[in-house]
């Protein structure tokens, strides 16, 4: 079966607290290590009250010392936020503390609002076409790992630490652009079908007809990362999922609030509307029993060529949260982690 993996935004309930969501981010992490999902991801955002995951290499860090196999990524960094030559040091010091088990995730967003993408870099340069510079910053990182050419004024620089290279690299996006960009410098590629305003196929099979093996990648390999919850029954899942799309509902017209409790979504008066809306965004929301779960990812794996599922799930109740990714790995069939591994 196609690999499973988890992508974590670190989610914010109205009964919680950013600083618990953090925790509970780790508790997520060594449940389902134990359960035989390939990647756990930590995506990177700010100033937002909805989630709380502002530095995914820091949780990096901690999710890999508190798990034993399990790969551990960003889902991504911002690299337009960052400059090259930290984001190069940074992972080479996670991958020289945990070989093998590291990823890299590049976004060309700023996982933020327009006023805090300049709060975070207001005291650098745009680059020459304006200030979308990731071109040459991404252009930059490779050579950070590389090797600069000749003549370059940083080439006498020596990243650190010294004889470490960085983990696999994976461009993530919500249109064609990454796709696009990931083949033609053969490295992975990560399609945010969760959140994107566009169908997966075409990024996800352009991605495929344009990769070309280059020291990044000799094959494709390409991740599509889904929103899904998975009941013990398809009608306990639609009631778990209230919450989520009350949440979207709300992101949709501006208001990044708290997911909401299951209460408190179930209680929503919603307009006609809003019940349009909702219905009109059901794709991007997978929602069922075990059974119709895996057959509708399934569906969904054959017609995007994905080589890797990587699983959103949205629930306030974290015991809930942890039963869903436990039914969808029984139902995928994902052999668990025995206790010597």
């Amino acid at each position: 079966m196609t690999p499973l993996s988890v992508l974590d935004l670190s989610f914010v309930s109205a009964d919680s607290t950013p600083a618990q969501a953090l925790h509970d981010t780790l508790a997520l992490a060594r449940h389902v290590d134990g359960l035989g999902y390939r990647r756990y991801w930590l995506a990177e955002h700010h100033a937002l009250p909805n989630v709380a995951s502002p530095a995914p290499e820091i949780m990096i860090g901690q999710i890999a010392a508190a798990t034993r196999s399990i790969r551990v990524g960003s889902g991504g960094i911002m690299l337009p936020n960052h400059a090259p030559l930290m984001v190069a040091e940074r992972f080479r010091v996670l991958e020289a503390l945990f070989p093998g088990r590291i990823d890299l995730g590049l976004g060309r967003a700023p996982g933020t609002d327009g006023l805090t993408a300049r709060a975070l870099r207001r005291r650098e340069a745009p680059g020459q076409g304006g200030n979308d510079d990731f071109l040459d910053r991404l252009q930059e990182l490779l050579f950070w790992d590389g090797g600069f050419p000749e003549g370059h004024p940083f080439a006498k620089i020596q990243a650190s630490p010294a004889g470490v290279p960085l983990p696999p690299i994976f461009l993530l996006g919500s249109s064609d652009y990454s796709a696009q960009l990931a083949g033609e410098i053969g490295c992975g590629f990560g399609f945010a079908q969760h959140f994107s305003g566009m169908p997966a196929e075409a990024p996800m099979l352009a991605y495929r007809r344009l990769f070309r093996p280059t020291r990044l990648g000799e094959r494709p390999h390409a991740i599509l990362a889904v929103a899904a919850i998975c009941g013990a029954t398809d009608a306990e899942a639609e009631r778990l999922a209230a919450s989520a799309r009350l949440s979207t509902l709300r992101r949709e017209r501006g208001e990044y609030r708290p997911l909401p409790s299951l209460e408190e979504a179930l209680a929503y008066p919603y307009s006609d509307a809003e019940r349009a809306q909702i219905e009109r965004g059901r794709d991007k929301l997978h929602v069922g029993g075990p059974e119709t779960l895996r057959a509708t990812l399934t569906d969904l794996v054959a017609r995007t060529q994905a080589d890797e599922l990587m699983i959103v799930t949205a629930i306030p109740d974290q015991a809930a949260r942890h039963d869903s990714y436990t039914r969808l790995a029984q139902a995928w069939g994902l052999g668990a982690v025995s206790e010597a591994a």
